[in-house]
């Protein structure tokens, strides 16, 4: 196990962003199409292809997952990586028509020095595509992909992912963009809100401090009381390698979510577009009550844990009044 999204079979993460930019797009690929499913809870969300992942619509599987910077804009991202696929012959076939699935969320990013100066179309169809193809089995962390122009209330955001495996040996693991309009750390200190969960420091191993005061509890967002809601969301997806239905995957997104509210404080305020997609690869079958229950409850740690893990592992953008890294301030 590598902690990373990639640690479930069949499954590929790609990058690609540009500095001047400061902005990009990660891809995640499935070799085989999975079951897939979406739960939202912000209030700003930007999403592509998401009513198709309904329990009630027909198709059930995907072929990838976009996520990318560039609010609205980046909602090309996900054209890049279908007509990548598109080129593999990948896809839904009807007849001798093969239309390549991809759903996406994205964060808003678009103020965070970058030059957005593009002229007639938006560079993020071009950055999907480019993720797609430089999709493999080890990526990343930190300031890198859909995570480049990421911020949260204190700290530089980022792009994390973390796995683990249940008591039976099933495997579930997460990918996150953290944008939050809240923060990852308690108050002012180094302390993340997700260190019951942590494993092996895997994000500095700080713990939690020994009492809380009334300013650490104290709501910090970004914008204070000039917060915009689309300035911010944390979007992200788990994998598991259960065998669900998509009714299961959806049930899945719905208890993992629960992962934001153990890393990120306030979290699914009206400022945000928080976005969890869930899929599967459909190799180990489990029982439908306890074992999903288990699968879920491990989820929402996987999640908690990448969100950190995104902070953490982030660095500063190079530009006048960016905020600072979480490892500039509290080293490694």
């Amino acid at each position: 196990m590598k902690n990373l999204l990639t640690d479930i079979a069949g499954v590929r993460v790609g990058h690609a962003d540009d500095a001047k930019l400061a902005s990009g797009t990660t891809a995640i690929i499935f070799d085989s199409p999975a079951v897939a499913a979406i739960d939202v809870r912000g209030g700003g969300p930007g999403t592509r292809e998401v009513s198709l992942l309904d329990v009630a619509n027909t198709v059930e599987r995907v072929d990838a997952i976009a996520l990318s910077g560039g609010s609205a804009f980046g909602l090309d991202a996900g054209g890049g990586v279908q007509a990548w696929l598109a080129e593999q012959g990948r896809g839904f076939r009807i007849r001798e028509a093969v239309i390549p699935i991809v759903p996406g969320a994205i964060v808003f990013d678009l103020l965070n020095g970058g030059d957005k100066s593009w002229g007639r179309f938006s560079p993020y169809r071009d950055l999907g595509y480019a993720a797609a193809a430089s999709a493999g089995p080890d990526f990343a962390l930190g300031s890198v992909g859909a995570g480049l122009g990421a911020t949260t209330a204190t700290f530089k955001g980022g792009l994390g992912s973390a796995s683990a495996m249940t008591a039976n040996g099933v495997k579930v693991a997460a990918i996150m963009v953290v944008n939050a309009v809240g923060s990852v750390t308690v108050g002012d200190g180094p302390w993340f809100w997700a260190s019951p969960f942590e494993e092996n420091g895997e994000f500095g191993g700080r713990g939690l401090p020994t009492g809380f005061t009334p300013d650490m509890l104290a709501m910090r967002i970004k914008g204070g009381p000039a917060a915009n809601a689309r300035e911010n969301t944390t979007i992200g997806l788990v994998v598991t390698d259960a065998v669900l239905t998509k009714a299961q995957a959806k049930r899945l997104a719905m208890i993992a979510q629960t992962g934001f509210a153990r890393a990120i404080y306030p979290v699914h305020a009206p400022l945000d577009g928080d976005v969890l997609f869930a899929a599967a690869t459909c190799e180990k079958p489990i029982e439908p009550l306890v074992e999903l229950t288990e699968l879920g409850m491990v989820a929402a740690n996987v999640v908690a844990r990448a969100i950190a893990r995104g902070v953490h592992s982030a660095t500063a953008l190079p530009f006048a009044d960016a905020l600072p890294a979480w490892r500039d301030k509290f080293g490694a």
